[in-house]
């Protein structure tokens, strides 16, 4: 017989690159008489017996996904620092210096613990999907759906965070590049070790199939506003697809999903489900974690934070509230002339302190339990407004990227050459996107997806090379731990 602790929050790794049991496995034998399975514990053949069992395993799904080295804060600091936004201040190795400094190499810190925890995550899902599975006859074929959808999503939510930092962008050459070794069975041995990377492409043609029977299964709305932002559902299946359509230059499929969640209209809301649009006040979806402008974020609490070094607040946030490990770069988006002071995103997301430019996004102190906000409705409408530009679509276009501007500032005017032609309007909404979406995570996607390249930084006595979409440090490495593992590589 084995035994699974249900409320054990780390789990250990067989294999750091993608062996993370969910399930903590003890041998039946006479022990058992003298040490009895403590009451936390419970057979594995009776994991599946009761909704309760099995919700609490999925809790732990969410809870792998928001892991500190993964989306409950590293990611989103990588994804931001990559890019140009940003000035390192305290030159701290720990802190992701190398990720800013473009050198990143097989062997550093946060190629190998990213990679560790997102796989760790994808294998937790993948044990929990085969054991839903195998005990189907035991489960309410509605819960059998909805768990079956909730895991699915996440484990598309992991598989794109990863393929588009340690690969090419799907852009680049449709996909063909190498992707990522794409693991979608259960390992609980490291029998199944080596695993050849499939393409990018690949990659997305299974994320795209998880996301789309999430939506399948997934509930229209739960029963309150935390777990509609806490837990996917219909809309969140769709507004991720809105984001990895994107990301693959799909521009008529971005504006198919996001027509599902987005009225033809303005003031846009989405028109079934739960029902998400913009708050009147930006600043209040980063107090109030659970309107309905956010469509999927990481929950934290003060009993359950992210972690040393890992939280938002810390890298972005001026001390006394924040460790200041960055500040905004003046030569960025913060000192661009389309960021006017009259903008609420400026008046109450940036401060002056010792002299450098902050990010306040993220006000808790210390253990920083601000909620990482992973899908804002604030970007599907820029996902939509991009897409429409790129296919001719000018006036709606136009009509969303308006509404996500004027909520911060209602009297700016745009220049008139950055309405009139598919060019200048595509040039607004990513620069909209710079400012709009400022510390969450998106800024080194936007610039692969688009085959910029990452622009030369200079501040605090050290620099950053810019980095062209042909360098090899354009994406980050394999990590050493899956190549001294996986001879299949």
């Amino acid at each position: 017989m084995k035994n699974i602790n249900i409320k054990a929050r780390k789990h250990y790794l067989l294999r750091m690159a993608f062996l993370a049991l969910p399930f903590t496995f003890v041998a039946c034998d006479t022990d058992e008489l003298l040490n009895p399975v403590p009451e936390t514990s419970i057979s594995d053949k009776n994991a599946f017996d009761t909704p309760e069992r099995i919700q609490g395993q999925v809790n732990g799904l969410y809870d792998a996904v928001k892991n500190g080295q993964f989306y409950g804060g590293r990611l989103v600091v990588y994804n931001e620092i990559r890019g140009e936004e940003y000035i390192n201040r305290l030159t701290n190795g720990v802190t992701g210096l190398q990720t800013w400094q473009q050198n990143v190499q097989s062997g550093t810190n946060e190629v190998q613990n990213l990679w560790g925890a997102a796989y760790a995550a994808i294998n937790r899902i993948n044990v929990f999907l085969q054991g839903l599975e195998d005990n189907k006859a035991k489960v309410d074929p509605a819960l059998y759906e909805q768990f079956q959808a909730e895991a699915k999503f996440l484990r598309a939510l992991s598989y794109h965070s990863l393929v588009t930092l340690y690969a090419k962008p799907f852009n680049a050459d449709n996909g063909n590049s190498p992707g990522l070794p794409l693991r979608l069975q259960a390992e609980t041995s490291t029998a199944n070790n080596d695993l050849a990377r499939s393409s990018v492409s690949q990659v997305y043609t299974q994320i795209l199939k998880d996301l789309n029977e999430a939506e399948a299964g997934l509930p229209a709305t739960y029963a309150t506003p935390a777990l509609n932002t806490t837990r996917a559902h219909k809309n969140t299946a769709i507004a991720l697809k809105t984001r990895v359509h994107l990301h693959m230059g799909n521009y008529g499929k971005v504006m198919e999903e996001a027509q599902k969640i987005v009225s033809d209209a303005a003031p846009f809301t989405a028109p079934s489900g739960v029902a998400h649009t913009l708050q009147a006040d930006v600043a209040v979806p980063f107090v109030n974690y659970t309107t309905t402008e956010s469509v999927f974020s990481m929950p934290m609490s003060d009993l359950d934070a992210p972690g040393t070094q890992n939280q938002l607040g810390y890298y972005f946030n001026a001390a006394p509230v924040g460790n200041g490990e960055y500040y905004l770069n003046a030569s960025g988006i913060v000192g661009d002339a389309a960021w006017p002071a009259t903008d609420a995103r400026k008046t109450n997301f940036v401060v002056t302190a010792g002299g450098n430019v902050y990010l306040a996004k993220f006000v808790k102190p210390a253990p920083f339990s601000d909620y990482v906000p992973v899908i804002r409705y604030s970007e599907v409408l820029l996902n939509y407004a991009e897409a429409a530009a790129r296919t001719n679509n000018l006036v709606k276009a136009v009509a969303l990227l308006s509404a996500v501007r004027h909520r911060s500032d209602a009297t700016y005017i745009f220049p008139v050459d950055a309405l009139l032609t598919q060019e200048g309007l595509v040039d607004a909404i990513l620069k909209e996107r710079r400012i709009e979406l400022l510390g969450e995570g998106f800024r080194a996607m936007d610039i692969t997806r688009t085959l910029q390249a990452f622009p030369e930084k200079t501040g605090s006595g050290i620099s950053a090379p810019a980095v062209a979409p042909t360098s090899t440090d354009y994406v980050w490495p394999m990590p050493n731990s899956e190549l001294a593992t996986n001879k299949a590589l």
